[in-house]
């Protein structure tokens, strides 16, 4: 919860603007500004203040715990031109918070942590619990010193300019039970599974011993641990929901099907007479694959297990839009910035090289080599990186997705992220040629056969769909187009509209409105998208209009 604290009416207009805009996020606090903040600061996790910076830092001193307590801060002064994170900014969310109270307001967020001002991702920032000096290796790699990674398991990290070698640095993931030594941040990855399970009312003190002890005897850390898995017979154990809620870690369980398939060392007769599978314990931790560190052991009432699963990488396939950079979409930005390898045709790289951080590995290529890039994705990707892979326009659309998933299993994650389309920047140029039911149609044949476009497009002017074509024209392919013209001329008339765009939205974009029997196919290349109308399609004040068909469109006629 956001608790919000103002002292002046400008303030209180601020403020329930956010109050609106966040119904669910958000809670007022009335009242003396002193005691507002106290309340606020106890029972919120972030708070927004109306305030001059120099009146909340003495509001807050006396409160503050430490940095791993407090909430997150954000000041806004009453003209509502700032938002400026001044406590938690990374632990206590404020600095995001600072960004999102900027969006809604219209105010600048001032951000003042060193490692966002140069655009290096915090150690604290990265999404697992760190350990160590933290300020200490957070220095040295804001002052350009060299800092290593040693990684004892995979994990994907975004962009960190890690030394190539030794050095006095170090970050080290490990999912051991290891103490930070000097000028060393320790980084715990969510690798381990634990598998248990009990009889039926098995005290959570035993269950959470347990699993304790064995993560302690195999020296592993706690906080690596990721979930405990058991039975779905088991799913509401409350000496197991309690042991999993004081490890902070969700419980996931699956079928007595489903366990009994998988391969286990110490199988049990217990186990399947009682819920209907061999094995609990170490069927439920090695159900989704891994290394079996911990096998079954057990107490009185309880048994565990313990699998270090392999770290997944993670590949995102990032639509970057028709060119113009406010079309990038803000997921998009934030996958750009969250990968530590992007590839990507060298033009396209070039398009969104300043919005990368220092430390992205970049591995670019030329025209004609998009299955060696979805390739390379890939296996960077099962290397146990994230990996964005960028196309144009969106990615799933006649770009990088489609080669990308053939060669993927589903041994990485995978996050699409969509893009806006030549045929949606285009159609948005030209008006509303798509309001109808439409198609796009490539008529590049090096992949697929011209017989099969032909077909395609034969059956969209028989079904009287409004179609755009891309790929339309190349040096080496200029009778395409014409032959596809001719297949919709025998369907549609002359005057039938076309919307021919180049380079959507780009500054050196061109747009015009011709006719079917007008279109000069000379004059149309790669670059160009071209979009036919069907024979509701009408030139309206110069703008090609597919109408939806309503009845008042046929009242007007």
């Amino acid at each position: 919860m956001i608790g919000l604290i103002s002292a002046t009416a400008a303030g209180a207009a601020a403020r329930d603007r956010l109050a609106a805009a966040w119904p669910d996020r958000t809670r007022v606090y009335d009242g003396p500004v002193a005691d507002a903040v106290r309340r606020a600061f106890a029972e919120c996790e972030q708070l927004v203040c109306f305030l001059a910076t120099g009146a909340v830092v003495r509001l807050v001193a006396p409160l503050l715990a430490g940095k791993a307590a407090d909430p997150g801060v954000v000041c806004v002064d009453e003209a509502g031109r700032f938002a400026v994170s001044l406590l938690g900014g990374h632990g206590g969310g404020a600095n995001a918070l600072a960004t999102e109270v900027g969006e809604v307001l219209g105010a600048r967020p001032v951000v003042t942590t060193a490692t966002d001002a140069v655009d290096l991702p915090g150690l604290d920032t990265l999404g697992l619990p760190v350990e160590g000096d933290v300020a200490g290796v957070s220095r040295a790699l804001l002052d350009g010193e060299p800092v290593a990674l040693d990684a004892e398991v995979t994990w994907p990290l975004p962009p960190v300019p890690f030394a190539d070698g030794p050095a006095a640095h170090t970050v080290r993931l490990t999912d051991r039970a290891v103490e930070a030594g000097p000028r060393e941040v320790l980084l715990r990855p969510p690798t381990l599974v634990v598998g248990v399970g009990a009889s039926r009312g098995a005290p959570a003190d035993e269950v959470l011993g347990l699993v304790e002890e064995a993560l302690r005897d195999a020296g592993l850390s706690a906080r690596s641990v990721a979930e405990l898995a058991t039975v779905d017979a088991k799913s509401d154990e409350p000496g197991i929901l309690a042991a999993a809620a004081r490890l902070g870690v969700p419980v996931v369980t699956y079928s007595a099907e489903e366990l009994s398939a998988v391969d286990v060392p110490n199988p049990s007769a217990a186990p399947l007479a009682a819920v209907g599978t061999p094995s609990v314990a170490e069927a439920a931790a090695l159900v989704r694959g891994g290394q079996l560190l911990v096998p079954k052991r057990k107490s009185a009432m309880a048994t565990c297990a313990v699998v270090r699963r392999p770290g997944r990488g993670r590949l995102a396939v990032v639509g970057l839009g028709p060119g113009a950079r406010d079309l990038l979409t803000p997921r998009a930005r934030d996958e750009l910035r969250r990968a530590s390898v992007l590839v990507g045709l060298d033009q396209y790289v070039d398009q969104i090289r300043d919005l990368l951080r220092p430390g992205t590995r970049v591995l670019e290529s030329g025209l004609g080599a998009e299955e060696e890039r979805a390739r390379t994705a890939v296996a960077e990707a099962r290397a146990g990186h994230a990996v964005a892979l960028i196309g144009s326009g969106d990615a799933g659309v006649y770009a990088m997705a489609s080669p990308a998933l053939a060669e993927a299993s589903d041994d990485i994650d995978v996050v699409g992220v969509p893009g806006v389309t030549a045929a949606l920047a285009a159609a948005a140029i030209l008006g509303a040629p798509l309001g109808h039911d439409h198609v796009s149609i490539s008529l590049s044949d090096l992949h697929t056969p011209w017989e099969v476009i032909e077909r395609r497009v034969r059956a969209a002017a028989e079904a009287d769909l409004v179609v755009t074509f891309y790929n339309p024209r190349s040096r080496g392919r200029d009778w395409q187009l014409p032959k596809a013209l001719a297949v919709l001329a025998g369907h549609r008339t002359p005057d039938t509209p076309v919307g021919v765009v180049r380079n959507a939205s780009r500054p050196d974009g061109s747009a015009r409105l011709t006719t079917l029997g007008a279109l000069d196919p000379a004059t149309v290349d790669m670059m160009t998208v071209v979009t036919v109308g069907n024979t509701a399609t009408r030139d309206i004040a110069g703008r090609m209009v597919t109408p939806r068909g309503y009845r008042w469109q046929e009242a007007a006629e």
